[in-house]
């Protein structure tokens, strides 16, 4: 079954905005990887300021492929100047989950 890793970004209010648009410019950079079945950007509704990323993949190896490959390429990008830019988040935590058990809509 597949596995699910979901990071937990501790987002402060005045950087959700620079953490969507960076979201944003490196949209559909993961659909190509090998494994990858799915993902969702959550942001908070209220009494939080916790995002969730989240990411589902076929097996725990083609996640660790990513991880080592095109997740970290697009983090080591340059900013201004050459300079990495300032996370936008000021906490991460990273879970992980194997799928157990799993529905979709009738007819889907």
């Amino acid at each position: 079954m597949s596995v699910v890793k979901i990071n937990v970004l501790t987002v402060p209010a005045e950087q959700r905005e620079t953490l969507e648009k960076r979201f944003a410019s490196r949209a559909h950079t993961v659909e190509s990887s090998d494994g990858f079945e799915w993902f969702e950007l959550l942001r908070p509704v209220e009494g939080t300021d916790t995002y969730l990323v989240y990411t589902r993949w076929r097996d725990e190896a083609s996640f660790q492929a990513w991880m080592e490959g095109p997740m970290k390429a697009a983090h080591q990008g340059g900013g201004e100047g050459g300079e990495r830019p300032k996370p936008a988040a000021s906490d991460s935590t990273l879970w992980s989950f194997e799928v157990v058990q799993q529905a979709a809509p009738k007819g889907a």
